[in-house]
């Protein structure tokens, strides 16, 4: 039986509306595995499911949105659900959902999966605005990835309520995700082996879909540039620079860049100002969706505690934290022309993240606290992050 995740419990309830749901993130990510779980809550309703990665099926709604009356023998006397995955491979999906919406929203349910939100991006012309409801599939969150190795008890408790037996395997298992990650696979692998075989697969092969996909034919620089961006996480993406770095143009990096995001790969996180002039640089700062993926592409599975990069690596973590709860256009990190610099600010929020925050100085943030006096400023160390 297949472990649901907190996202499918979320969607379960718009089974019911007319809305299309559409499920995204990256490959390998349990997209499919959720259009099933959801498939068997309607299982006492007429249901089908379709992969469009069979390319006889693709070819037959590429003719024609009717053709699916062709493939499937759906009875319009009754509620029908139609589960996709893979909805990218149509030549135009937008004109394929708009049309079944348009025509039999309440006779047929579409609830459809997407490897990528770079396809979607691109070939959805029209917004289905008013049609859609999309979920963001992410990697297994920490809880998440309690639950999949059966430690309810971890999954289900407040940090601080735990006995200090159970924040020690807490811990234990906080730092092993923080070192492979939250693909559902790795997270279930039985040895740290077989989590680097995996972790090598999703990099080596199911990245290397999205490169071709995007038509992007230097896969090796793309390669290249993915390890030096792993390498500065937390740091600032200078396009130019690396554009040197690797010898190619400024337009190709930002492209490489553009793919990676829509892939689900990394993200940018834009500067917080007030002051353009004084507040100066425009530049994002580079974070990356799974840490695993992240520790492959630096070639570094060492033990946290160990670690000479703990602090980017915690700093990556809480910006998953915060993406949890907030769009990416609300988080926003601080820097001034002098780099004076604040990670995260948020709503009326900023954070500072450190490995041990008493060894942090107060006076690095005076500056901030002086013009900011109504943000709620905050230094956060390991304890405060897993009780965040």
């Amino acid at each position: 039986m297949s472990i649901k995740r907190d996202v499918t419990i979320k969607a379960k309830k718009y089974l019911q509306t007319n809305e299309i749901l559409i499920f995204i993130g990256a490959r390998q990510v349990g997209k499919t595995t959720i259009l099933h779980q959801l498939e068997k809550e309607v299982k006492n309703e007429p249901h089908f499911f379709i992969n469009l990665e069979d390319k006889e099926i693709c070819f037959l709604l590429d003719k024609s949105p009717k053709q699916i009356f062709q493939i499937l023998p759906i009875n319009l006397k009754k509620r029908t659900y139609v589960f996709i995955d893979e909805i990218q491979y149509l030549k135009d999906p937008t004109n394929f959902l708009k049309y079944i919406y348009d025509q039999y929203q309440s006779k047929i349910k579409l609830v459809v999966s997407g490897s990528s939100a770079f396809y979607l991006d691109k070939r959805f012309k029209d917004s289905l605005v008013g049609r859609k409801k999309i979920f963001n599939i992410y990697p297994l969150s920490l809880n998440e990835y309690f639950i999949f190795k059966k430690l309810d008890d971890l999954a289900n408790k407040n940090y601080q309520d735990l006995t200090l037996v159970e924040k020690d395997e807490f811990k234990k298992g906080f730092f092993e995700y923080l070192i492979y990650g939250g693909y559902p696979k790795v997270v279930l692998a039985d040895s740290n082996e077989e989590k680097k075989e995996i972790l090598s697969d999703i990099v080596y092969s199911y990245i290397k879909k999205d490169i071709y996909e995007a038509n992007i034919r230097q896969d090796e620089i793309f390669y290249r540039l993915m390890k030096i961006l792993a390498q500065q996480i937390g740091g600032l993406v200078n396009s130019l620079e690396l554009s040197i770095t690797l010898g190619v143009s400024k337009s190709a990096i930002d492209n490489y860049l553009y793919v990676m995001q829509k892939s689900f790969h990394i993200y940018l996180v834009r500067p917080f100002y007030k002051n353009i002039r004084k507040e100066l640089t425009k530049m994002p700062k580079i974070y990356f969706n799974d840490l695993g993926v992240r520790n492959f592409l630096v070639n570094n599975f060492e033990v946290f505690p160990l670690r000479l990069d703990q602090g980017q690596i915690l700093e990556n973590y809480f910006f998953k934290l915060l993406n949890y709860r907030y769009s990416l256009d609300e988080i926003k990190y601080w820097r001034t022309a002098d780099k004076a610099e604040i990670d995260f600010v948020v709503d009326d929020k900023a954070f500072e993240i450190k490995v041990n925050k008493k060894l942090a100085k107060d006076s690095k943030y005076k500056l901030f606290k002086k013009k900011y006096p109504n943000i709620d400023f905050n230094i956060l160390d390991i304890e405060d992050i897993i009780s965040f």
